[in-house]
């Protein structure tokens, strides 16, 4: 087996809430939206950096409160970007964590998870 891409789906309730969320403050940008007709959900796809989500208002489409674990590079310089748009419903610390990484989470509207996570280089001895 040869893994292309993996694509988590994530449940939201409200299309310009994930737009205010996801595109305005992430910086995702949409690859394209399905809805069957009007006053429909939505089912999106969002990309950034390498980083695929689907988005889905449709029930049964992923469950609310969903952690998605990223490992990256540059999550101090993204935290801080992050932090400068001064977004009033989220301003995440950045910390060391156990686990040998500097990590934020973002949590989105609908109570998912995205944390980013950068390996933090072993110090010399």
């Amino acid at each position: 087996m040869i893994v292309e891409k993996v694509i988590p789906t994530l449940r939201i309730f409200d299309y310009n809430k994930a737009i205010e969320f996801y595109i305005d403050w992430l910086g995702f940008k949409i690859v394209w939206e399905a809805r069957f007709e009007e006053n429909a959900p939505i089912y999106m796809e969002i990309e950034k950096d390498g980083i695929t989500f689907h988005l889905s208002e449709h029930h049964g489409d992923g469950t609310p409160g969903s952690h998605v674990f990223i490992w990256c590079k540059g999550v101090e310089e993204y935290h801080r970007e992050l932090i400068a748009k001064k977004y009033k419903y989220n301003r995440p610390g950045l910390e060391k964590t156990f686990y040998g990484a500097l990590a934020f989470t973002a949590n989105d509207p609908f109570n998912n998870k995205i944390i980013f996570n950068e390996k933090i280089p072993e110090a010399d001895n």
